[in-house]
């Protein structure tokens, strides 16, 4: 057995504050489309899950062509707000969250993994515009797993890091990252300035502030 521990990060709302360009994406996908914008806090309330699932909850009433047309034009819009303005500008860290990744990444026995529900391309430009090369030894993204809260993503980290379960952690904002995390048998922190209510998430425990991450996953792992 390893020695080793893995902290696994959900982003969207946990390490950046990418609010504004993601609900810029789903006005224009809306509007290109002439159907009238969802309520913003209602359209953030789904970030975490996979497109391909996200419009079908958030307008049950409309047509799986409508979906494909309102999934393509949301991609549209994303890549064209990140590549005009740049990651550091649409995707700003929450504060401390690079103080956070780095005091982990100095320890010898952690390890870092991101499991999101960006695609690839996405985080990979994420990481590029960060300068975050190297920091994550497992990168999963929505391009190859069932959405969350299916433990796929997990899983696969785990399998990367060569980690049990009980020696690893999700740090995440939503309920969905919780859900995904007691699936796959990992122990949970909830964020307290994400998308979803912190009320609402049910974590093994809930930090305020990214100076308590390096505590709180001491004491769960």
């Amino acid at each position: 057995m390893t020695d080793l521990r893995l902290v696994i990060f959900d982003v969207d709302g946990t390490l950046v504050d990418s609010q504004n360009m993601i609900f810029a994406a789903f006005e224009f996908a809306y509007e290109q489309q002439g159907l009238p914008v969802p309520d913003r806090d209602h359209a953030l309330s789904f970030v975490g899950m996979s497109l391909e699932l996200i419009f079908p909850k958030l307008s049950p009433e409309l047509s799986a062509a409508q979906h494909r047309d309102l999934i393509q034009g949301y991609r549209d819009a994303y890549f064209h707000i990140r590549e005009t303005r740049g990651s550091n500008a649409t995707s700003p860290f929450f504060p401390g969250a690079r103080a956070a990744l780095d005091a982990l990444r100095a320890q010898d026995w952690t390890l870092l993994a991101v499991a999101t529900g960006k695609s690839k391309r996405g985080l990979d430009k994420l990481i590029e515009g960060h300068g975050l090369h190297g920091y994550f030894i497992s990168e999963q993204t929505a391009d190859f797993h069932p959405s969350k809260p299916h433990p796929s993503m997990i899983q696969t980290a785990l399998k990367d890091a060569g980690v049990e379960a009980a020696q690893a952690v999700i740090v995440g904002d939503t309920s969905y990252d919780m859900d995904m995390g007691r699936a796959a048998g990992v122990k949970t922190i909830g964020v307290s300035w994400g998308y979803h209510d912190p009320a609402t998430l049910d974590a093994d425990l809930l930090i305020d502030d990214f100076a308590d991450l390096t505590a709180a996953v001491d004491r769960l792992i």
